[in-house]
């Protein structure tokens, strides 16, 4: 490897309002380096990135570029330079085309507009991400759509490449045919920054790793030397768990039963369930893996009633539910931890008692028709103190609380409800190992007591962590489900690109 430092960063302060996001820190990535930035939701790693690329303006410090020191006004100076960043949240124009997009972004910095679409051919095809330049956004898949943002980097005269979580979205073949781009890149002399929580994946790919914790650098390593435990260890500190020891649980009866499920699309970016089919025992953890976009959002609205039907296709405690609302389930010991924390989860301006309210308050929260205030306040204070929400207090608005908080109060709002089914939607998304490691304990002492949970979650590590099943849903359609111990990565891979008819028989065997 090149040993010349392509890029450093030097003593990079930033404060806002309450938080120092980044005390002095420093970076360094040589030429033809994969480099990983790691920490967790919190450490300072989009804010030093957004500084990287230009969108952000640090307090203090120096960026060395080349050897040369520069300021960034905006992402046009970092793109001229040869920086490209790949987020997390692609920005694509659904409606619009591969080649339409790539236009749009790079403006000028694009070149000819008409020799374009061969560049991207040209360019995708040479480093193993066939794109057609004029099929529409809307029509790709996820991990196509990913592959258009790189590509867009691409084809400027890139020298560091920044990839914000770039596997959240990918199926495991994705992820091992990204990592071969990597590393063809890096080949070639492309310095590469790689942001990821997924620790056996940096080990595998990445050289080196700078680990930031509550803004300041904590470490540095080279991940092929450490474990995803040491690594996670320089994450987190010493005082926080970061394991725990889960057994399967074989479960009980069939507690919800979903049968020949299928709906109809609403619009042309919705996913139609066709013939869906599967059950969660009680006492038994069911997982349900998917790259997003794949029918998991219509899915939750079926099962919590969001979106209710007239057909007799959930069945729940032996009743079917179809057309109950979201109340008359929740009456029947139906619970539910949604997506979208703000909007769906709670209302942000509203305090945390006043959300501890919208779910509850068919739990003992009213008196005579008349909301007890006492209690909803004794509620609230509970599950901050419980779930080890960090809040001023119960009257903090929804809004103040960082992502995972959120989570954490609004799991515990659920959990505290002693329901007999409980439905999550990437119970830990954005939320750091300590508090994974307390929302799993959790979820595993509810199947303990007997509760149903089904887990739709994008996070693999997560649903073999804790799942005693576990399919997958592609393109509205469900694969079958077999127990977690039995099911080979590379299985549930196909099975989330929809290939799980003709493998059904050999994995149940």
């Amino acid at each position: 490897m090149d040993n010349t430092k392509r890029l450093e960063m030097i003593g990079i302060t930033k404060t806002y309002p309450g938080t120092v996001a980044n005390d002095q820190v420093a970076l360094s990535i040589r030429h033809s380096e994969i480099h990983a930035l790691l920490g967790e939701n919190g450490a300072g790693k989009s804010t030093l990135m957004k500084i990287l690329y230009g969108v952000t303006k640090p307090d203090t410090g120096t960026i060395i570029w080349n050897g040369k020191e520069i300021r960034l006004a905006n992402p046009a100076d970092a793109r001229a330079l040869g920086i490209g960043m790949v987020f997390q949240h692609f920005s694509l124009f659904e409606t619009l085309t591969v080649r339409e997009n790539i236009e749009l972004a790079l403006g000028n910095q694009a070149g000819n507009s008409a020799t374009l679409a061969t560049r991207i051919r040209e360019t995708s095809e040479k480093y193993g991400m066939p794109l057609d330049p004029d099929r529409r956004i809307a029509s790709l898949s996820t991990g196509e759509k990913q592959r258009v943002e790189i590509v867009r980097c691409l084809l400027l005269d890139i020298q560091l490449l920044i990839l914000d979580e770039p596997t959240s979205v990918l199926t495991p073949q994705e992820v091992e045919r990204l990592f071969e781009t990597l590393r063809l890149l890096s080949k070639e002399g492309c310095s590469i920054l790689f942001i990821s929580h997924k620790l056996h994946e940096v080990t595998a790919l990445c050289e080196s790793a700078t680990i930031l914790r509550h803004g300041k650098v904590s470490g540095n390593c080279e991940p092929k030397q450490e474990t995803p435990a040491s690594i996670a260890r320089m994450m987190v500190g010493e005082d926080t768990p970061i394991t725990h020891n889960a057994k399967r649980a074989i479960g009980g009866a069939d507690f919800l039963q979903v049968r020949q499920l299928s709906t109809t699309a609403a619009d042309t970016f919705e996913i139609a369930l066709k013939n869906v089919n599967f059950s969660v025992k009680q006492g038994e953890i069911v997982g349900i893996a998917g790259v997003a976009g794949n029918g998991q959002e219509e899915l939750l609205k079926a099962l919590s009633g969001e979106q209710p039907y007239g057909s007799e296709s959930i069945w729940f405690a032996g009743t079917a539910v179809d057309a109950l609302s979201p109340m008359q389930r929740r009456r029947l010991g139906m619970a539910f931890v949604p997506e979208d924390r703000l909007g769906r989860g709670a209302v942000p301006e509203m305090s945390l008692a006043e959300n501890t309210l919208l779910t509850s308050f068919d739990s003992g929260l009213l008196k005579k028709g008349f909301i007890h205030f006492p209690s909803v306040t004794k509620l609230a204070k509970r599950i901050i103190q419980t779930y080890k929400v960090k809040t001023p207090n119960e009257l903090a608005a929804a809004s103040s609380l960082s992502g995972g908080n959120l989570q954490k109060f609004i799991i515990g709002r659920e959990v505290e409800q002693a329901p007999k089914l409980l439905i999550m939607a990437h119970p830990t998304w954005g939320v750091d190992i300590g508090a994974q490691v307390a929302i799993h304990n959790t979820i595993f002492a509810l199947r303990e007591q007997g509760c149903a949970v089904l887990v739709i979650s994008e996070d693999l590590d997560e649903l073999y962590n804790i799942c005693d099943r576990l399919g997958a849903i592609c393109d509205g359609q469900v694969s079958p489900f077999v127990a977690t111990d039995d099911l080979p990565l590379a299985q549930l891979g196909q099975w989330m690109a929809g290939d799980f008819a003709a493998d059904a028989q050999e994995v149940a065997a």
